[in-house]
């Protein structure tokens, strides 16, 4: 990867999140690039992705997981569908995480993050994830109940107490997923409280987009503040070398595409791929003879 995009990539990167703060992120930065010259970088980082990830496949060893989070209208889906345009869907999973149904609810709240982790040379995308633990039910605590923990492990326990518990478990899962050769990258796609109220006024004015808008968008809304500060805390407990957040300034969509593109190819790249092995010299040379006698 060329100097410039990783020097882009390195600027969003956060490795050790014990001194995060998000008010230092500038949602409106993008990183001295013009509207142009950045989709120019863009649409050759989509066709590059997409040659990596055949690499990724060939080798069978390695695989990626893409973990989107944002705020309402912050642009996960958008971003995931123009990234991965370029790559052929066999080698992709998107999972999007809802609101846990019975089956869900009645296992840890890993157990279903676990069975979406990507298979070898696959990329894996999680729209939203495990992290909604320490984001919605950090902003509405009421959600655990319906966990039903044991009372010496749930809230009761301590509030302070369960919360540095569960980053702990999200730390030592990660750092699981990646010895086993899965290199998680975390997206926090950061948008303004502006930028989301514009975004949320064109789904009204747009009726093919009504479907998108909720009016549970503007109780959350309500609820701005307390967000930024989960996102932030969480950012600060689970950044960790083996598991980087990217704190991507997302008001300008085609800004934020950029940064996830070739963060991707960054990841994949440092990766060394090798092919495997090709069959031995004279079994190849049989089978060519054997295929050109057919003519």
């Amino acid at each position: 990867m060329a100097s410039k995009a990783r020097a882009l990539v390195a600027r969003y990167r956060i490795a050790d999140g014990r001194k995060f703060r998000l008010a230092e992120h500038d949602p409106d930065e993008t990183g001295g690039l013009d509207h142009d010259r950045a989709l120019e970088r863009l649409a050759k980082g989509v066709s590059k992705l997409s040659d990596l990830q055949r690499s990724l496949y060939a080798n069978g060893r390695w695989a990626l997981l893409a973990v989107f989070q944002a705020m309402d209208a912050g642009g996960k889906d958008g971003t995931i569908s123009h990234v991965m345009s370029g790559v052929n869907p066999q080698g992709v999973s998107v999972t999007s995480f809802r609101q846990p149904g019975p089956v869900e609810l009645a296992h840890d709240y890993l157990w279903r993050i676990h069975a979406a982790l990507p298979e070898r040379g696959h990329i894996g995308i999680f729209n939203r994830s495990h992290y909604e633990e320490v984001l919605v039910a950090r902003v509405h605590p009421q959600v655990l109940d319906a966990q039903k923990l044991p009372e010496p492990l749930g809230q009761g326990a301590g509030k302070d107490r369960f919360w540095k518990h569960r980053y702990k478990d999200i730390r030592s899962f990660e750092r699981y997923v990646a010895r086993q050769g899965i290199v998680p990258l975390k997206f926090f796609l950061h948008i303004s409280k502006e930028e989301q109220r514009k975004r949320l006024l064109a789904r009204l004015d747009d009726t093919t987009k009504f479907w998108k808008f909720s009016a549970g968008d503007l109780k959350e809304r309500a609820l701005w503040d307390t967000y930024q500060d989960a996102y932030e805390e969480a950012i600060i407990e689970t950044a960790r070398p083996e598991a980087r957040w990217f704190a991507v300034p997302a008001n300008n969509k085609w800004f934020a595409h950029l940064v996830v593109v070739e963060t991707l190819i960054d990841a994949i790249e440092r990766l060394s791929l090798k092919p495997p092995e090709p069959e031995d010299e004279a079994v190849l040379a049989a089978a060519r003879h054997e295929l050109e006698a057919e003519g």
